[in-house]
């Protein structure tokens, strides 16, 4: 937070941020904006100066001044309008310091100029002159340095030329000076706190954009989090298998929608043969991996279609929708060929690995899960008491 602090402290003097990469930015963000108010303002400012030519005429009349006075005018409204172009179309990303204080630098040059070719005017010249500083510091969008620069030029011109020129005596020249001086603190002042507040705009928006980023990542780690907790508790730890709760949640779901289309439904349950002597024989981490090894066989012959679960120790439990009694035996021989060809080195190279397969399907009043699983598991332990190795169906009758 102090450090935040830090990035968007304001100069008092300046109104931009301390920070230059952050005033960079800053300016960035504002960039198109401050472009096409910067350009209507300037051609708007040219195009008043230029209509100030009728008056010259009926002042002047058509004598060397007007001339010149008319070209005086020309190049400065064709600069402005250049500058207005240059600004609107260049597409640069960078802020352009001198491109915009061109046009402030010849707008009082062209005012300042009027001052020795029309001296009779001065009481009208001063009028422009303060209402040409609030435009600066107010109409045409601008940095606050470059802004008084610009203005401080005009005024200190216009009354060096007032007093050479319009022969201005000291008392006016004093209180001229002090006009001049309140116009350029009032319109200093006024653009001073502008761009305060400007700053501090974008500054509260931008700490509301990064709490609503912070937000959005604390809400996507909390989604991963309670995904990870969703895995946790569907998945077992060992062997990424559904664990016994998920698969009966799905199984009994896949078996309500079985008995909906009146189709088949099969089960069946696997273990492995004598794994308890594969513990004993070459310890659990070993058992660990056979338990593995296994399931991933079984997820490799299954179809996407199929769920298989850990029922718990060396048992697996299998639910094919839409598969008969025939096709559910099929895959369940593929099964355990495929585990009877599982091949281990090292120390358990000589493990010759087999599985029992028990086997049932509904029939068409069935419609218990439970009931289901029982009528596979008493296959199972029929393969296992005649000998292992084998796959038992359950037929009806």
């Amino acid at each position: 937070m102090l450090l935040q602090k830090k990035q968007y402290r304001v100069h008092g003097l300046t109104g931009q941020f301390c920070d230059a990469s952050r005033e960079l930015m800053y300016r960035r963000s504002i960039q198109e904006r401050v472009r096409e108010e910067f350009s209507l303002a300037v051609c708007v400012a040219a195009c008043v100066h230029g209509m100030f030519a009728i008056a010259d005429y009926y002042m002047l009349g058509l004598t060397r001044e007007f001339y010149f006075l008319i070209a005086t005018r020309a190049v400065v409204v064709g600069v402005c309008l250049l500058v207005a172009f240059i600004a609107r179309r260049w597409s640069c990303t960078e802020y352009r310091p001198w491109l915009h204080a061109l046009p402030l630098w010849v707008l009082a040059t062209g005012i300042i100029l009027v001052v020795p070719l029309r001296p009779e005017t001065l009481s009208t010249q001063i009028t422009a002159v303060v209402v040409a500083t609030m435009a600066f510091y107010l109409l045409i969008p601008n940095l606050l340095t470059v802004v008084t620069a610009a203005s401080l030029y005009l005024n200190v011109g216009f009354l060096v030329m007032a007093v050479l020129f319009a022969g201005l005596a000291p008392v006016p020249t004093l209180l001229l000076s002090l006009l001049l001086i309140m116009g350029n603190v009032l319109g200093f002042f006024a653009l001073l706190r502008l761009e305060i507040l400007q700053r501090k705009q974008y500054a509260l928006l931008h700490e509301e954009r990064e709490q609503n980023r912070q937000l959005h990542k604390e809400i996507a780690h909390r989604e991963s989090l309670e995904e990870q907790l969703r895995v946790l508790a569907e998945r077992d730890a060992l062997t990424n298998l559904n664990n016994r709760g998920h698969f009966m949640n799905v199984a009994k779901k896949l078996l309500q929608r079985s008995q909906t289309d009146n189709v088949p439904f099969s089960l069946f349950m696997i273990d492995i043969d004598h794994f308890k002597q594969i513990n004993d024989t070459w310890g659990h981490s070993y058992g660990d991996w056979v338990l593995i090894r296994v399931a991933d066989v079984c997820a490799e012959v299954l179809r996407p279609s199929d769920v298989i679960g850990r029922f718990g120790g060396e048992e697996f439990v299998v639910a094919l929708p839409n598969t008969s009694t025939n096709d559910a035996q099929r895959v369940a021989e593929r099964l355990k060929q495929r585990v009877a060809e599982l091949a281990f080195t090292d120390e358990m190279s000589e493990l010759s690995l087999s599985v029992t397969i028990g086997v049932a399907t509904t029939n068409a009043e069935e419609s218990n899960l439970e009931a289901l699983i029982k009528r596979a598991d008493d296959m199972l332990y029929v393969g296992k008491r005649s000998g292992r190795d084998q796959v038992v169906v359950c037929r009806d009758g």
